[in-house]
């Protein structure tokens, strides 16, 4: 009984200083990172200070008198947010039926949606939007298409993940019952990781509005070329005013998602 206490002892110490070392470890990496990166120098702080007031005064207060035509590209960043999100889903769903372990057909096929998946969630927003402008042109097309194929890979990573883990009892009990592969896929799995799937789906449609306006910096439309219009003739009155309106829609559009996730529950 006590070498089995004194076993248990020494498992608990042994993990304990696992973890410590581990504690120590990562808060290694992070300092040394905000070394790195400035963020301990006092110095670059204190030069920066008089900067920030300078530009505090020239921000407020806002201009708005160029409000009426500012309504058309934040409705067309609404609508960028949400075309973009409905080809994220549109994709990311058939492609997390192949990169999920237990409804992909083969291996060879879950490691090819994978790579895809990683593919497109490497290569970031405003870099797709400075490639699609440079294809089809300039406009909100070229934004919604870069908000869409960047959402595919983290959309698709997160659909991928729900589906490995349903719970195998209503599958197997689907194909007991002599239902097809896509019935089977449709009625117990998907079926399963529906609230998932629109909580994730929802969360992608918030995020894609506040990309959104980061397009317009590559001449993707709506409130983001606006944006940097006022910044390239470094008129801050405006800028402040545009992103007051910014925050104005990421807030509304954050309680849309909130009901509607109040409404799927």
């Amino acid at each position: 009984m006590s070498l089995a206490y004194d076993a248990i002892l020494a498992q608990d110490g042994a993990a304990r200083l696992r973890r410590a070392g581990l504690a120590v470890a990562v808060a290694a990496v992070v300092i040394t990172a905000m070394a790195l990166t400035g963020l301990l120098d006092p110095a670059r702080f204190a030069d920066a200070w008089p900067a920030v007031v300078q530009l505090s005064r020239e921000m407020f207060p806002p201009d708005f008198s160029r409000f009426p035509g500012w309504l058309r590209p934040l409705a067309d960043t609404l609508a960028m947010s949400i075309a973009g999100t409905a080809i994220a889903v549109g994709l990311s769903l058939p492609l997390a039926l192949l990169a999920a372990g237990n409804t992909t057909p083969n291996r060879a096929v879950y490691h090819v949606a994978r790579l895809m998946l990683n593919l497109l969630r490497s290569i970031p927003e405003l870099i797709m939007g400075i490639i699609l402008v440079a294809m089809v042109g300039f406009g909100a097309l070229p934004g919604v298409l870069a908000l869409g194929l960047h959402s595919v890979g983290m959309v698709g990573k997160f659909f991928a993940e729900s589906i490995e883990h349903v719970d195998p009892k209503p599958v197997e009990a689907a194909r007991a019952t002599g239902a097809t592969t896509p019935q089977v896929v449709w009625h117990a799995v998907v079926a399963q990781v529906m609230p998932q799937l629109a909580d994730v789906t929802i969360y992608r449609w918030e995020y894609n509005f506040r990309a959104s306006t980061v397009l317009g910096a590559v001449g993707a439309g709506g409130i983001g070329f606006e944006l940097i219009a006022a910044l390239r003739v470094l008129d801050y009155a405006q800028v402040s005013a545009i992103l007051i309106c910014m925050l104005a829609c990421v807030t509304l559009v954050d309680a849309l998602g909130a009901a509607l996730r109040r409404v799927l529950k």
